[in-house]
């Protein structure tokens, strides 16, 4: 874990955007009047996704289950299916 602080941030800005997105790796950024985290856009949305999938109800248990069942689709199988309701 990178610790810097503001000024040192703002000094080096490029050079930690090249950073975090090479490494996946945040940055953390301490200043009087907040800090912050500077990370990659992609890991941004990465856990923004998980936020939402986390955020729908019963969605583990309905995976664990759709396991156990062993009731699955191709994802070829599924699109086939879902352009055929859009026909």
């Amino acid at each position: 874990m990178k610790i810097l602080n503001a000024s040192e941030a703002r000094a080096n800005l490029f050079s930690l955007v090249e950073q975090v997105n090479k490494d996946h790796l945040p940055r953390f950024i301490t200043s009087r009047q907040g800090d912050a985290v500077l990370l990659s856009k992609s890991d941004w949305e990465s856990i923004q996704e998980t936020l939402y999938l986390q955020s729908i109800p019963n969605l583990v248990e309905s995976i664990r289950a759709a396991e156990q069942a062993d009731d699955w689709v191709s994802e070829d199988e599924f699109l086939g299916a879902l352009n055929a309701m859009e026909d």
